[in-house]
């Protein structure tokens, strides 16, 4: 499907964009790979690891319309990573958020219509579900936005996104944080023992987010399943997989923090096909505007949403041979 077609990668030069350009160039001829970030250090590290002859780099944030539209050109398929996704930072920093999670969205929709791209796939977080924080806001409305425009838009580009929970090793996440303390012999400090969360491996993501390209219509979204562990298990595992004694160090729920996170509302189960490994969720909003407001659908809503709590449930052991299948962690191991 993406043989011969050119590629714009949005944020291309994070967790996400290294290991699906990889893919890309792996599975795919593409005629040409656009890589879309903003940060100048990391593209250059970007070309040194990577050699494949049809990646190009451009130096642009999604909050530049104009920039944005502009790198849109002649593009065929577009993979919206670009994000801010530190709860911290957009709980002190809100605005930032609704800058590039809100704004930076409508802009590289928008510039995908103009454009006459074929398809675009945005890429969210269970976080966005029951929003708390200020990320999770303001990644829910970029799924508004997204679901809108499939609905509202008059040409031939198809918008649809994915969902998935928390990507394991990626920056910033809580594995290399607790490797690092059990190498620095520091306590393992965990917000509560009890709080789980999704544990996704970044190939298992970048399969979903191909699986939306190829499979997706206007307006669906795609929820990959995942396991799940409780914080204190994540902890005991890796110690168990590096001979760790350390101390575990209970430092309370965080401002923005679930106990649980959801990654299907109960009131989307209702209208979602299940799949083996994934739900796909499609849109209610029809284009009838006045029926969408004036007319209910009968329904039975269930109980409970998919979530963190009452998914597949890892135990120490299952949570280290999981550990054991991420190449960062065998690094980490063999050092």
């Amino acid at each position: 499907m993406l043989d011969g077609k050119r590629i714009l990668v949005t944020g291309g030069t994070g967790s996400f964009g290294n290991h699906f350009v990889d893919f890309l160039t792996k599975k795919y001829d593409c005629e040409e790979i656009i890589i879309y970030s903003r940060d100048e250090l990391k593209q250059y590290q970007f070309r040194i690891d990577h050699e494949a002859g049809n990646l190009s780099f451009v130096i642009g944030d999604v909050r530049d319309r104009d920039a944005i539209r502009d790198a849109m050109k002649g593009v065929d398929f577009v993979f919206h990573a670009a994000a801010l996704k530190q709860v911290p930072s957009c709980e002190f920093h809100p605005m930032e958020a609704v800058k590039t999670n809100v704004t930076g969205t409508a802009n590289v929709l928008d510039a995908a219509e103009a454009e006459g791209v074929s398809k675009v796939v945005v890429l969210s977080t269970d976080k966005a579900v029951y929003p708390i924080n200020a990320m999770g806001i303001s990644k829910a409305m970029m799924e508004k936005i997204t679901l809108a425009k499939a609905v509202q838009t008059r040409t031939d580009t198809v918008f649809c996104g994915v969902r998935y929970g928390n990507v394991m090793y990626s920056r910033g996440s809580i594995i290399p944080r607790f490797i690092a303390q059990i190498k620095n012999g520091e306590p393992l400090t965990i917000t509560h023992p009890d709080m789980t969360r999704f544990l996704l491996p970044l190939p298992v993501a970048v399969e979903l987010v191909a699986f939306a390209m190829e499979e997706g219509k206007g307006g669906d979204l795609f929820v990959r399943k995942a396991p799940a562990a409780t914080v204190e298990v994540v902890a005991k595992a890796l110690l168990k997989m590096f001979g760790g004694d350390n101390e575990l160090l209970n430092i309370g729920i965080r401002a923005g923090e679930k106990m649980h996170e959801t990654l299907v509302t109960k009131e989307e189960l209702h209208r979602a096909r299940e799949f083996d490994d994934y739900y796909q969720v499609t849109s209610e909003a029809g284009e009838d505007y006045d029926k969408y407001y004036r007319e209910g659908v009968s329904r039975e809503i269930p109980d409970d949403g998919y979530t963190s709590e009452n998914t597949e449930r890892l135990d120490v052991d299952g949570a280290v041979e999981l550990l054991k299948t991420l190449p960062q962690v065998q690094a980490e191991l063999n050092q």
